[in-house]
């Protein structure tokens, strides 16, 4: 499975109150040090809140790298995070 999949499945399982969209991002730091654009090492993640809940982005924010911090461990080197 590849990671934008993977982080996807992550996701999903643990933030049910959202519709998630994971985007593979690294074609776009192709050539930053030498950097060849593959290995899906930069990714964006689009949240969109489904509840009427209070949402508190910090904590958010906190819950979604603990969840990932295996993916970081093995080659994810940049997240960025979209609360819509």
């Amino acid at each position: 499975m590849n990671r934008t999949k993977k982080i996807k499945n992550i996701l999903k399982k643990n933030l049910l109150e959202f519709e998630i969209k994971v985007i593979d991002d690294s074609f776009s730091h192709k050539g930053h040090y030498n950097f060849n654009g593959k290995n899906e090492s930069h990714v964006i993640i689009e949240l969109k809140n489904n509840s009427i809940s209070n949402l508190n982005r910090l904590e958010l924010h906190k819950k979604i790298n603990s969840l990932l911090l295996g993916e970081f461990e093995i080659g994810l080197h940049s997240l960025q995070i979209k609360i819509i």
